[in-house]
């Protein structure tokens, strides 16, 4: 499954929640996502707070999922290609001087 075909699944679950509705108790604007991303973000870093490795690895699985989920709304929703704003970014990076 490539970004494309995970950002429509990921879509079609937000959709069956009804969190695309107008009057959606969670409204799925840009900012929302973005907010939802960095909470989500920061779960991630608390399965290393106290341990160089997580106890959990289903858990951190869990958590990198969310991560990637909101990713892939907020990209989507803002109107960005995410694997080519990745790929354009992986080229700037190695041309980049370290």
């Amino acid at each position: 499954m490539d970004i494309q075909q995970l950002t429509q699944e990921m879509h079609h679950f937000v959709k069956s929640q009804g969190w695309y509705d107008p009057d959606s108790p969670r409204p799925q604007t840009a900012r929302n996502l973005a907010i939802s991303l960095n909470l989500e973000a920061a779960e991630v870093l608390e399965l290393f707070q106290w341990g160089e490795e997580p106890i959990d690895q289903q858990a951190l699985a869990d958590e990198l999922a969310d991560v990637a989920l909101y990713l892939l709304q907020l990209a989507s929703v803002s109107g960005i290609d995410l694997e080519q704003a990745i790929l354009k970014k992986l080229k700037k990076n190695v041309e980049r001087d370290w």
